[in-house]
């Protein structure tokens, strides 16, 4: 049976990792062990499935052997029924089995870089940025997740011309890395004067960051420049070089920070931003692979694509990629957009079954 000797296969790979988990040689290469165990710990539900479902196959041809050969017509009638009792509860598992099997992207237990840049539209582009941040916020509290802010460029009249910060949690990049792509607002501003509706947009890109042994970089290859600050601040803005700017020259990937008043505390903030852009290179390998083969591509992060429209007179939120509408948009910026990520999960899961990828060999 196909299924069991896929599932079969996992549990074999799964003890041999328990195994080498307890080698000397593993324990003291810290990126070897962090690596195996994360795989081991990602296997587990699928394991734990597996013992399950392989108990109920067994029970299934045990009790089809009672039924056939059995000459107690008691045993059969018992047989029979917990047959049939096992059956009404194989398809559910095998579909549950399948939605375990589909290759999950490799990114999606990191944690995440959100960046949120205005875009057409002036002013109302800016305060729209700012509605965004403010969305994000909420519901990353929703999610008991932590936020950290570090960068951000103010608007003239609110919000953000540019805003980056960091959320950590559980998947955070799995959860957040649909949100990536072009995000646009129809509403009347409140810089407009006669109540006309205007169309503004900001662009959202959320890039996993990076783990101490996801990439290599070396010193000699950043260069590191300071700078004033300018904008808020306080005192130290433009009297002292805190704000900093890195360049990967190998790349030519720049990261900048000016949030802090401390230059120590804006290079680490600005290197997470380096190599959270360093790593997305190789990541985004994997991404355009992907998209060759699908469809819909819901989290790809398409920076140039329209992903989603506010349309704040009908109290609208429409998600072009899934063609779905909601009807909550208070709420929704408040927040509370689980519902439409949800969605967008299981169209990218749907999709990936119809392909087949959930048997295919990873």
């Amino acid at each position: 049976m196909e299924l069991l000797e896929k599932l079969a296969a996992i549990k074999v790979r799964w003890d041999e990792i328990s195994d080498q988990l307890t080698h000397p040689d593993i324990i003291s290469d810290q990126k070897k062990y962090i690596r195996l165990n994360k795989e081991y710990s990602d296997l587990r539900d699928i394991v734990e499935i597996y013992l399950e479902y392989d108990e109920m196959i067994s029970n299934i041809n045990t009790n089809k052997d009672l039924i056939h050969n059995d000459k107690d017509p008691e045993m059969r009638e018992m047989a029979k029924k917990e047959l049939d009792e096992l059956l009404s509860k194989k398809e559910p598992l095998e579909e549950k089995i399948k939605l375990l099997l589909i290759p999950a992207d490799p990114a999606d237990n990191k944690n995440a870089l959100v960046e949120i840049r205005a875009g057409t539209g002036g002013d109302e582009a800016s305060i729209f940025a700012g509605d965004l941040y403010k969305m994000y916020e909420k519901f990353a509290e929703t999610r008991n997740w932590k936020m950290e802010l570090i960068d951000f460029s103010p608007g003239t009249t609110g919000g953000y011309k540019e805003i980056i910060f960091s959320l950590s949690g559980n998947k955070v990049y799995g959860i957040m890395k649909y949100e990536s792509g072009v995000h646009r607002v129809q509403r009347v501003p409140v810089t407009e004067t006669q109540g006309r509706v205007h169309t503004s947009a900001a662009s959202v890109v959320v890039l996993p960051e990076a783990d101490d042994f996801d990439i290599e970089l070396k010193e000699t290859d950043i260069r590191k420049d300071t700078y004033c600050s300018s904008g808020p601040g306080g005192q130290s803005v433009n009297t002292t070089y805190s704000a900093v700017r890195l360049t990967h020259e190998p790349t030519g990937v720049v990261a900048t920070c000016q949030d802090q008043k401390s230059q120590i505390k804006n290079y680490e903030k600005a290197l997470r931003v380096l190599k959270a852009r360093i790593y997305e290179i190789e990541y985004r390998k994997y991404l355009d692979e992907v998209s060759s083969k699908r469809k819909t591509m819901v989290s790809t992060g398409d920076r140039s694509a329209k992903i989603r429209t506010y349309n704040y007179s009908q109290g609208r939120i429409t998600d072009h990629r899934i063609a779905l509408s909601l009807f909550n948009l208070p709420n929704f910026m408040n927040g509370d957009i689980y519902e439409m990520i949800d969605a967008l999960q299981v169209a990218e899961n749907i999709e990936k079954l119809k392909e087949g990828v959930a048997f295919e060999d990873k």
